[in-house]
């Protein structure tokens, strides 16, 4: 497996149209939280929701031969369990075919919830 250091290294290495499904998801990602830190774990791309956020406060994305996918944490998953039944998931990810088109805004309402969860459990 390839090391990246940028998530631009990571999508720019990807075939099409993984490459350009991933920035889509992107753009939805940084549109729902705007100053969300990117950086690789585990050799995705990640978002980390608050500052300094460990891995459990991030949401990855990451390309495969035959989709890409979300991993926006267990809770997310659940609460969203309705819109997401149209799309395979595994664990702890949702997996968007390459030939359907990205659900932007689910994305954004899923990573708003997944930053407000986040929030509340670090005012604990």
């Amino acid at each position: 497996m390839a090391k990246y250091n940028t998530i631009d290294e990571y999508i720019n290495a990807q075939a099409h149209p993984q490459a350009e499904l991933l920035q889509e998801m992107r753009k939805a990602i940084l549109d729902a939280v705007p100053d969300a830190e990117e950086t690789i774990n585990y050799g995705l791309p990640a978002f980390s929701l608050v500052k300094n956020g460990k891995s459990n406060e991030q949401i990855m994305i990451g390309a495969f031969k035959n989709h890409v996918a979300i991993y926006p944490h267990p809770t997310t998953i659940v609460k969203f369990e309705k819109e997401l039944s149209k799309f395979k998931q595994g664990k702890g990810s949702i997996q968007f075919p390459l030939d359907k088109p990205i659900p932007n805004k689910l994305i954004e309402k899923m990573v708003k919830y997944r930053k407000k969860l986040i929030q509340s459990e670090l005012k604990q």
